[in-house]
């Protein structure tokens, strides 16, 4: 898997540089300062994967990343946790705050070499067969898996594609978000942000910032908080 490292500071380079070195699948084809530098770059070569900066001078890595037609997939490297939404937004794979645990590292490169495989496929992903008061059915490895609604813990969006999440199991298929939300059932499923679908028969907690299910957290888009609130949370407060 190709990548470009685009980060101002050159001790975070440095470090990137260490982390991808140890990672056999990865191969890095350019390291830069800037994000013109790598804007110039990526005219020229087709890469896989980005791992990008935010806060960078001239121009933010939210910024750049908005302005590219044809983007690789790209994890956000930054020391700012607070911009972790809006990097969602932006169906980025991941997002890395700084400094970068090696172990999250790699759970994010892992991220992005599972979504370039089904980027790679033949038309052999699985697809939403059929969906029934509580249960959907959907087809992969030629056969038909049954899904029950209620096992579903959330739902991750990665462009053209979704992958549900139970307690035992991971299913991916090529559908988006917009799509499969509006044929769950809206008593139990909420969208919570441009990338994520949750049940919220599963929340353990949340906050301003973040919905928890199970060891999961899933971020609460600004844009997607106050419809949340509004038809999943108020009622059912305890209040003092």
């Amino acid at each position: 898997m190709t990548c470009v490292i685009v980060d101002d500071e050159p001790l975070a380079r440095q470090g990137m540089e260490l982390n991808i070195a140890n990672v056999s699948t990865l191969q890095l084809l350019g390291s830069f300062s800037n994000a013109l530098a790598a804007s110039d770059f990526l005219r020229k070569e087709k890469i896989d994967l980005m791992f990008l900066d935010i806060n960078m001078p001239e121009l933010s890595g939210l910024d750049f990343l908005k302005s590219l037609r044809d983007a690789p997939m790209v994890i956000f490297t930054t020391a700012y946790p607070q911009y972790a939404l809006e990097s969602y937004e932006l169906e980025a794979i991941d997002y890395l705050v700084k400094p970068i645990r090696i172990e999250r590292f790699l759970k994010a490169v892992n991220k992005a070499e599972n979504y370039l495989k089904l980027l790679q496929q033949d038309g052999n992903h699985s697809q939403v067969e059929k969906i029934e008061d509580d249960y959907v059915f959907i087809k992969a490895d030629r056969k038909y898996f049954k899904i029950y609604f209620k096992d579903i813990l959330y739902i991750e969006g990665l462009k053209d594609y979704v992958v549900i999440y139970t307690s035992d199991n991971k299913i991916i298929t090529s559908m988006n978000v917009k799509t499969i939300a509006a044929q769950l059932p809206a008593a139990i499923f909420a969208r919570v942000s441009k990338s994520y679908i949750v049940n919220t028969l599963h929340i353990s907690s949340f906050d301003n910032e973040l919905i928890y299910i199970n060891n999961h957290e899933i971020p609460l888009g600004q844009s997607f908080k106050d419809d949340f609130i509004k038809q999943h949370i108020d009622g059912k407060i305890v209040k003092r």
